[in-house]
């Protein structure tokens, strides 16, 4: 089975808990966090990734890492579990899927701009409200530099891309030329 589908269930497990608690956006920030820690600290990542350490002195050391960093009990015990499961290596899998079900269950989707230039404010706002008037879901926009398309933007939705850059103006110009 693949670790992205495994890491999947856990994150559904949790989501489910979280939507009865209420807490999908809290628990969905704890996971970044320990994610990120995770990432950043060498001492928790050989925590999290050394296998021949026992999945219970791993459960115990990572709660009380996580006691000591304020996190909430629920996501405590889901990494114990998580451990015992000797699952703890899919930690970043974990939580890019639970971000993933959190904003499947909020309506959130992600678009990826890509321009030249960073936009403006107003333009940003405009921006995310014609996608949210033509998805019909809150839009979330992650903007990414590339001085390759020379103006304009290139924006990708799931799999809808809207081009209205001028490389892919000029692209296009191309294409009916050398058809004509």
């Amino acid at each position: 089975m693949s670790h992205r589908l495994v890491a999947r269930r856990y994150a559904k497990a949790l989501a489910e808990i979280a939507v009865k608690d209420g807490n999908l956006e809290r628990y969905k920030q704890e996971l970044a966090e320990i994610s990120a820690l995770v990432r950043t600290n060498p001492d928790m990542a050989r925590l999290a990734f050394y296998p021949l350490l026992a999945p219970a002195r791993k459960a115990a050391a990572f709660d009380a890492i996580l006691a000591e960093g304020g996190m909430s009990p629920t996501v405590r015990h889901f990494f114990t579990v998580v451990s015992h499961a000797a699952r703890l290596s899919l930690i970043h899998e974990i939580a890019e899927a639970y971000a993933e079900i959190v904003d499947e269950l909020t309506n959130v989707v992600e678009a990826k701009v890509v321009s030249s230039q960073a936009l403006s404010g107003p333009q940003t706002t405009a921006l995310a409200a014609s996608l949210a008037q033509r998805t019909g879901k809150t839009i979330r926009l992650r903007w990414s530099p590339d001085p390759a398309i020379l103006g304009g933007v290139k924006v990708q939705v799931g799999s809808t891309v809207y081009d209205a850059s001028l490389q892919g103006q000029l692209r296009l110009l191309k294409a009916r030329l050398l058809s004509a």
